[in-house]
């Protein structure tokens, strides 16, 4: 498994999400929790956080979980669904394993915001490539 350095090292180059200020806080084996500072531009016409940003910052969260381990994985289907509005200027997320096969994965992630409100769960499925 790789180190926390290692791992921030590596996803540097998910650029995406990195430019968009998702950052890893925490690995460990089969979990990543990730965080994200909020600035205008994740905002909407209403003011709200986007959802893209939600996705970004979960699906962020699954890229680490399930690539630290040395386990080359890709998201193969994911789904998020928005429960209320984030509030506060920082997002965190915990992706967690539920269920690891020989060539697929699957997680959960959970979204919450500066107040510790759960803003989005969201599912993937990964495919394992290497």
């Amino acid at each position: 498994m790789l180190s926390l350095d290692e791992a921030r090292a590596y996803f540097a180059q998910d650029r995406f999400a990195t430019e968009n200020g998702a950052v890893i806080e925490e690995i460990g084996e089969d979990y990543a929790v990730c965080s994200m500072e909020l600035t205008s531009r994740h905002r909407n016409a209403l003011g709200n956080v986007m959802g893209g940003a939600l996705f970004t910052l979960a699906d962020f969260a699954f890229a680490v979980a399930t690539n630290i381990g040395g386990r080359p994985t890709v998201s193969a289907t994911s789904q998020i669904t928005f429960l209320r509005a984030a509030k506060g200027d920082r997002l965190t997320a915990k992706a967690e394993k539920v269920r690891s096969g020989r060539s697929s994965v699957y997680y959960e992630m959970t979204v919450w915001d500066e107040l510790g409100n759960v803003v989005a769960r969201m599912t993937g499925y990964g495919a394992v490539v290497g």
